[in-house]
């Protein structure tokens, strides 16, 4: 027998997810066997155990064992703004609320707000996100305390931001975080122009020297809203993607967040440049900015995957909800419930997101892989019965269901109660924080 550090054991186990169900794997009775915080094995528990032991196995009867969720884009901190602007459109919502709120920032509240939102994302399955706001050294230093994965990247703008007096000092932060966090193996930085209109041309072509000096991705807003677009086409004569592709930043190291206004040829080009897309449904119907082509994403080839948006533009960092927008939207829009399966869905915010973001060994639970699970409790009203686990996921649990999450095979939340952050302390704050902002 081979002993390894433990063993996760459920009622149904989901190994990998793909853009079909031939490409989605899953068991009864399943378990996952780890190792220095790497899956050695995954399949059905008889099989497992004949081959594994380990002084400790962790045994949920009723629990539906999957990878754990990667948020694709958000701003965390944006947390201590939840509902403090809602029903505007996002032009007025920015400008006339965020942008002033977001003056009196600090790093003490940035870690705040992260350490929130790192909360709420681990109680409702997420494991990793990809964050862009300010004061991004100071996210990084608080996801890896809490020990959550994830890929940080300081706002470009033209304009001064809280944390810096113009764009070019926000990228020599971009370059020293890299060199900073250059190995770790929970953070990873990336270069983030915030948006086409609020770069200059000078600002976007030196984030993608950046990109191209050090390796990093690069991430950013892209055609989010038909003022972009018509914006865009007014200053530079194009659209917002074709403006992208003019300065050489459309390739397979761009994340490009939203992307709502599209025409065919913007999504033809995207495609041959072989370009990340992230959708983001709840934020995008709450902004009034419109439905993502994301079933013309998909058919064109292009890695298609899913981001809740910040918490004050969403209201919430649920991923499972996400999903169950993600799958539905494109449904009721093109009237084909064939669009976007359930597969899919869960697949934007597992191993597509993984392969996005260049990390293979993430997003699917097989050997090789790292051991980043969370465990959703079936015993449960809406959860009975359960015919197919995928579906399950995609369309009736919340993140309410989540009991267990690790990551690296370190167990960050067990039996609903969180492990490294001390829940109560943090609402107290948090609460401290409103009283001060009304």
């Amino acid at each position: 027998m081979q002993q390894v550090d433990l063993i996760v054991r459920g009622e149904v186990l989901v190994m990998a997810t793909g853009g079909t169900a031939e490409q989605t794997s899953w068991c009864k009775d399943g378990a996952v066997a780890i190792k220095d915080g790497v899956v050695q094995a995954s399949g059905p528990y008889v099989d497992i155990s004949s081959v594994y032991e380990a002084a400790d196995i962790h045994h949920r009867k009723s629990g539906l064992i999957i990878p754990g969720l990667i948020n694709a884009h958000t701003h965390a901190a944006m947390a201590l703004f939840r509902g403090m602007a809602d029903d505007l459109p996002l032009k007025n919502w920015l400008e006339e609320h965020i942008f002033p709120a977001e003056a009196s920032l600090t790093p003490e509240l940035v870690a705040l707000g992260t350490e929130l939102a790192c909360a709420e994302m681990i109680r409702c399955g997420t494991t990793g996100f990809v964050d862009m706001y300010l004061f991004e050294d100071t996210v990084a230093e608080t996801t890896s305390r809490v020990g959550m994965r994830a890929w940080v990247g300081e706002g470009v703008f033209d304009f001064p931001s809280p944390a810096f007096a113009n764009g070019k000092e926000a990228l020599a932060e971009t370059e020293r975080m890299i060199s900073k966090w250059q190995g770790h193996d929970l953070i990873t930085v990336t270069v983030d122009p915030h948006t086409p209109y609020t770069c200059s041309t000078e600002l976007l072509e030196m984030s993608r020297a950046l990109s191209v000096r050090t390796g990093a991705m690069v991430v950013t807003h892209l055609a989010e809203t038909r003022w972009e677009d018509s914006e865009i086409r007014r200053r530079h004569g194009m659209s917002p993607v074709a403006y992208l592709d003019h300065l050489g930043l459309l390739n397979n190291q761009l994340l490009a967040v939203h992307c709502v206004v599209l025409d065919d040829h913007d999504i033809n080009i995207m495609a041959k440049r072989g370009v990340r897309i992230v959708h983001c449904p709840e934020s995008n119907l709450k902004l009034g900015s419109g439905v993502a082509p994301v079933w013309k994403f998909i058919r064109s080839g292009i890695m298609t995957v899913l981001g809740t948006d910040g918490a004050a533009s969403n209201n919430d960092l649920d991923l499972l909800g996400e999903m169950d927008s993600a799958a539905k939207l494109p449904k009721g829009v093109m009237e084909d419930p064939e669009l976007v399966s359930a597969s899919q869905a869960l697949a934007m915010s597992t191993s597509w997101a993984a392969d996005a973001l260049g990390r293979h060994d993430l997003g699917r639970l097989e050997p090789g892989c790292q051991a980043d699970i969370a465990v959703i409790d079936l015993n449960q009203a809406h959860l009975r019965p359960c015919y197919n686990p995928v579906s399950q996921v995609v369309y009736a649990a919340r993140g309410g269901d989540v009991q267990d999450v690790m990551v690296n095979g370190r167990f960050l939340m067990k039996d609903r109660k969180l492990l490294t952050i001390d829940e109560d302390g943090l609402l107290r704050k948090v609460e401290e924080a409103h009283r001060r902002w009304i």
